[in-house]
């Protein structure tokens, strides 16, 4: 399977796979659709998941520090578009005022009457750059106190950080309510594009018009994510390859011998947490709009589990890989959703086994069967990859 995307050794081959794949994916939505409007939707969630692989894939595959607490992140860039693109925040300013009346005031001062009205409505532009900046900033705060650990002590550190989080979001609706508590924030505005909206304008039953042209809204917002994979999986790739991604390998190789040979293993493990860190800002900045609704439910230690296991049976460190896993395991459970119960009532007349229950042996039995068969996962990174080549490894030509 390497071989098809493989741009180094046989470019021709590659790029036609490339141009094959590129077309698939933009007639997919069309073909779904014929079938339901949910499995363009599926579709929708699992390139939001593939985004969050592909950031973890930096911390766990490239750097190989193992976080357990990675769906905070994605958190913080759902609840800041929640507070930035919803009436929230003008719920925030009244609560301040009946609270901290100097500090309500001053805030009445500072946004003005039109945001204590309303709320902010920030675009879309502006969201999307501060959610990753959010998000870096809070992988640097997590990776500051960590980084003379190593294994399964920062595995347990940054479980709890991402578990202080999700309880924070949970219990930030007093003494001043910020966050809405457990009912979450809701009415957040959906994605605009050019002035188009992602959702549909009211009354088109969520259906776009660009033009003489018009499709489900799940469809537009499957455009917009796949372009932003595409975006991260080129940077993505771009890293993998520089001078920072070796250093991250090197990291990951041999922690002494990277400080030995020179390399400040202090701020790349900084730079790996952040660089993560700000995919998943951008992904959660997506799921808020597509879902119009946050609450700490969605950013559960099972959500953290899930990514890393889509990063692990993927191929630890391979991009292709992980965009596997990722598509595989986010897909899933919604495939089992549509066809294990209803197979099981034509066959038996009853449901024997809930979709959900049968997820969870599913997942488990795949991890068993992936790490015993293939440890290094489904589709696992090439050698040259992992290690420079030198001109004295090649064989004489001559």
């Amino acid at each position: 399977m390497s071989m098809l995307f493989d741009t180094k050794n046989n470019p021709k081959r590659a790029y036609g796979s490339f141009v094959v794949l590129a077309v698939v994916l933009m007639v997919f939505p069309f073909v779904a659709a014929n079938f339901g409007n949910s499995w363009v939707r599926i579709i929708d969630m699992a390139l939001l998941y593939i985004m969050l692989a592909l950031g973890l894939n930096i911390v766990v595959g490239f750097a190989g520090l193992l976080d357990l607490g990675y769906i905070a992140f994605y958190a913080v860039g759902a609840y800041m578009t929640g507070l930035l693109a919803s009436p929230q925040f003008a719920a925030v300013i009244e609560s301040f005022i009946n609270t901290y009346p100097s500090v309500g005031e001053f805030l009445v001062w500072l946004c003005g009457p039109e945001i204590v009205q309303n709320g902010i409505h920030l675009s879309v532009w502006l969201i999307v750059p501060l959610g990753a900046a959010l998000a870096a900033m809070f992988g640097a705060l997590l990776g500051a106190p960590t980084l003379k650990l190593r294994g399964d002590y920062l595995a347990i550190v940054t479980l709890g950080f991402g578990e202080i989080i999700r309880i924070f979001m949970n219990n930030l609706n007093a003494p001043v309510n910020i966050t809405n508590g457990p009912q979450g924030i809701n009415l957040i505005d959906p994605i605009r594009v050019f002035g188009v909206s992602l959702a549909g304008e009211e009354g088109s039953r969520a259906t776009v018009y660009i033009g003489h042209f018009s499709m489900p809204s799940v469809n537009a917002y499957y455009f917009l994510f796949l372009l932003l994979c595409g975006v991260i999986v080129f940077v993505t790739t771009r890293l993998q390859h520089s001078r920072l991604g070796r250093a991250w390998v090197a990291i990951r190789e041999d922690e002494i011998a990277a400080k030995a040979m020179g390399i400040n293993t202090r701020n790349i493990k900084l730079l790996a947490f952040s660089m993560g860190a700000s995919f998943a800002g951008v992904a959660g900045a997506m799921f808020a709009a597509f879902q119009g609704f946050v609450s700490p439910e969605s950013f559960s230690l099972n959500e953290s589990i899930a990514v890393l296991a889509m990063v692990v049976l993927g191929g630890i460190g391979h991009v292709p890989g992980v965009i596997l896993g990722g598509a595989l395991l986010a897909a899933l459970p919604e495939v089992l959703r549509h066809v294990v119960e209803p197979v099981q009532m034509t066959l038996f007349g009853k449901v024997l086994i809930e979709a959900e229950v049968l997820r969870q042996l599913l997942y488990g039995l795949a991890m068993v069967l992936i790490m015993l068969n293939r440890p290094s996962g489904l589709w696992p990174s090439p050698k040259h990859e992992d290690r420079f080549e030198f001109e004295a490894d090649q064989p004489n030509a001559a």
